[in-house]
């Protein structure tokens, strides 16, 4: 692949669950989509599948890298947008295989995988263990085997302190901490892969971005922003919003859309952390393009 003028990278390629899924969903049997208003209230096309108001983290680092498109869900990417750029995330997709199957139809990152795997028309064979870290290990050596050598991996934010958790299993007095513990142990975990790619594979470029302090409820609250509840209209014991309800209409001060998701603002603060360096080990997202 050649670099486009003003791109900075020939190629970029999307994995994740609903935080960066750009519409993957829309077509399987799932409680997991979201193409429906008032999500895309923000967005240019309207409602996508995305599973925030407007742009999520990757499309926002795809602008900073250059990229004049916003890259396309693999359910709708033809051949040739193998060459420029796929975005594989589904959500409800998970490290394990069941990972959200209560939800229906979801795209597992193994599954995520293996479409690129199809999609390039390459492949290693990898090798899948039981720990969860030992899968993403496993993942990653995929990916890297498949030709991804510029990598960020980013960690998990703080789910404890979203509104659904906070109800659930936080008394709604605070942040359920048991959850945080949870995640911040994974993401240790995750940062000292990134460590270890770094220092042993060869050619790997690996960067960790730190979800988990980028997305600081307390610190919102500090600047004014909303963060016990979300922005638009929620059924008891659900977790998206109502399809086809309107939003709040000043959502530049939430930081949650749905009882889960982040908003657009919240994942400016975090795209441009990403981009500058602030929430990155080792390497900052241009750094990473120019190693």
């Amino acid at each position: 692949a050649t670099v486009v003028q003003g791109q900075e990278v020939p190629c970029y390629f999307i994995f994740g669950d609903s935080t960066f899924d750009s519409g993957n969903n829309n077509n399987l049997n799932t409680k997991a989509k979201v193409n429906f208003s008032p999500y895309g209230i923000d967005f240019p096309n309207g409602p996508t599948g995305r599973f925030t108001n407007g742009r999520t983290v990757p499309d926002l680092i795809g602008e900073l890298l250059g990229f004049k498109e916003f890259i396309p869900p693999s359910a709708e990417a033809s051949p040739e947008q193998a060459h420029i750029g796929i975005n594989y995330a589904s959500g409800g997709g998970g490290l394990r295989e069941e990972t959200s199957q209560h939800l229906g139809g979801r795209i597992s990152l193994k599954a995520q995988i293996q479409n690129h795997k199809k999609a390039i028309k390459t492949a290693k064979p990898g090798q899948y263990a039981f720990s969860l870290i030992t899968l993403y290990r496993a993942h990653m050596k995929s990916l890297h085997g498949l030709g991804a050598r510029k990598v960020a991996l980013f960690g998990v934010c703080q789910i404890g302190c979203t509104p659904k958790m906070v109800r659930s299993h936080g008394e709604g007095k605070g942040c359920a901490r048991e959850v945080n513990d949870a995640v911040t142990l994974f993401n240790k975990n995750i940062e000292d892969l990134v460590k270890e790619f770094n220092r042993k594979v060869k050619g790997a470029k690996f960067t960790f971005v730190d979800l988990f302090s980028g997305g600081d409820p307390v610190a919102f609250k500090g600047l004014g922003y909303k963060v016990d509840k979300g922005c638009c209209e929620i059924s008891p014991g659900e977790e998206l919003c109502i399809p086809n309800r309107p939003a709040c209409a000043n959502r530049t001060e939430y930081i949650f859309f749905d009882d889960i998701h982040s908003s657009e603002p919240t994942n400016m603060i975090v795209a441009k952390g990403a981009f500058e360096g602030l929430l990155t080990k080792p390497y900052s997202i241009p750094q990473l393009v120019k190693q």
